[in-house]
């Protein structure tokens, strides 16, 4: 037991430099009773079967007698230090009366995409007491999370992903900590490995920490279905009533809460994990907040073209606050903790480095259940409409001052059956028609002369050229 309490305790150093630790909390040992179909450890009268097609590693953590054990074709018994089995000899068990079957092992295996089997060990999780937790998908070991199956414990877990590989900081196993690509290579490629990890995709040490102050996303959208199918109890059951009318849905979690949200755009200057102790000391460890929980992290939000074409996502801080408030009060401490947050960050966003915020909120009321903007998001909310209102209107003007000159000059155009109407030319002086004022050509007077003139005489054409004279015409 105490080396264990000092590994924590250099974990507990390591998480608050470097990264968040999440432990693994079901295991596949001999001693604990919840893994035998009877919910008891088995005793000397008893026969202990393993199912034969089951491939699991076992620990087994001191000695025991049995009356008869039947072996998996594929798996391991890890043995600790004076651990080990011995045949019933008859001799009375005060604890075990009556034999009986005992078989090992659950009907299904436990996912790693299962937030309910993992649990944090990062002080930061930890402190204060119960008052800070993750969104649904950061329950579940991000990528650049360190995962720890306990010492002195055995385990299997279903890898199934939609992605192939499962990249995290480092594992520990068996007390023994592997942070580096190579050291969990040659982990993999030993024995245990295949008995502890099925499914079909592999998990990917990297060996590196989030290297941006102002926190890393935490990569888990791509499994968000099967994260919320596994709390939710099965693929399409529905989340819980809540007692707002109109709750949020923060990012990564998959149910609506009656509570507020702030999200924060911020420069680079902002820092997560201060702005996180500078929350919980100046605001939420205040005593009128004592039922106020809250998570905080980086997310990453869809940005779409008018609502509709996706173009990629946005990076921003996302604070996530509900509380312990029943009925109409069900949210009421969240949204006031949410305004004295914005607040906050209209004297000192600036220094922190945050560049501007909003704030929506869900409250139990049930006569508005309204989730509206707040403070600085609805100041800014407010200005935006107005500007955009301001310029529909002035479009529309334009487009009908446009529209009325555009009518009034058609009525002063000239119409196409305008254009079909003869000319009117001034009446011919005798019969050599009008004088044209460009050129001094003699044009023919009638239909017939013209025609006359155009003729072929001795297969010869003539024409009137109106550059010259026509007497000066060669034949």
């Amino acid at each position: 037991m105490k080396p264990l309490l000092i590994l924590l305790g250099v974990l507990q150093l390591l998480a608050a430099a470097a990264a968040v630790y999440k432990q693994w909390i079901p295991n596949t040992n001999f001693e604990t009773p919840s893994n035998w179909d009877k919910g008891r450890v088995p005793c000397a009268r008893d026969v202990v079967h393993f199912d034969q097609n089951k491939v699991l590693s076992v620990f087994v953590g001191s000695p025991h007698v049995l009356s008869d054990m039947y072996l998996p074709l594929n798996g391991e018994l890890v043995l600790a230090s004076g651990a080990g089995f011995a045949a019933f000899d008859g001799s009375w068990d005060p604890g075990c009366d009556s034999g009986a079957p005992l078989s090992f092992g659950r009907v299904e295996q436990p996912a790693w995409f299962d937030p309910a089997l993992w649990q944090p060990v990062s002080p930061a999780e930890l402190q204060p007491s119960g008052r800070l937790f993750s969104v649904d998908e950061e329950r579940v070991p991000c990528r650049h999370d360190s995962v720890i199956f306990q010492p002195q414990t055995s385990f299997w877990v279903s890898t199934d992903s939609s992605r192939p590989l499962i990249p995290v900081r480092s594992v520990s196993v068996m007390g023994q900590e592997l942070s580096s690509p190579e050291a969990w290579a040659e982990y993999l490629r030993g024995p245990s490995a295949a008995l502890q990890f099925h499914g079909n995709a592999t998990l990917q040490v990297t060996g590196s920490g989030c290297p941006d102050k102002s926190g890393c996303a935490c990569g888990n959208g791509l499994d968000s279905h099967r994260i919320c199918a596994a709390l939710l109890g099965a693929p399409g059951s529905q989340c819980p009533a809540p007692a707002c009318r109109s709750p949020l849905r923060p990012l990564g979690h998959c149910c609506g809460i009656c509570g507020a949200i702030v999200k924060l755009d911020f420069t680079p200057d902002f820092d997560l994990q201060k702005y996180r102790d500078r929350l919980v000391q100046a605001l939420l460890s205040q005593p009128k907040y004592s039922g106020v929980q809250m998570a905080i992290s980086k997310v990453l939000q869809e940005q779409t073209l008018l609502g509709v074409v996706p173009r990629g996502s946005a990076p921003l801080i996302q604070v996530v606050l509900m509380d312990d408030g029943a009925g109409a009060q069900a949210g009421r401490a969240a949204e006031q903790l949410a305004k004295d947050i914005m607040e906050d960050i209209a004297q000192a966003g600036e220094a922190l480095g945050i560049s501007s915020g909003s704030m929506e909120a869900a409250t139990g009321s049930t006569s508005s259940g309204q989730v509206g903007s707040h403070t600085a998001s609805r100041v800014a909310a407010g200005t935006v409409c107005g500007i955009l209102l301001g310029l529909l209107f002035l479009g529309g003007v334009l487009f009908c001052y446009r529209k009325r000159n555009l009518r009034l000059s058609l009525l002063y155009l000239p119409q196409p059956w305008h254009r079909m109407k003869e000319p009117v030319f001034p009446e011919p002086d005798g019969e050599k028609g009008f004088d044209n004022p460009v050129f001094h050509v003699e044009l023919p007077s009638t239909r017939e002369e013209i025609q006359q003139e155009m003729a072929p005489k001795d297969h010869q054409v003539f024409y009137l050229n109106p550059l010259y004279d026509a007497s000066e015409t060669e034949t």
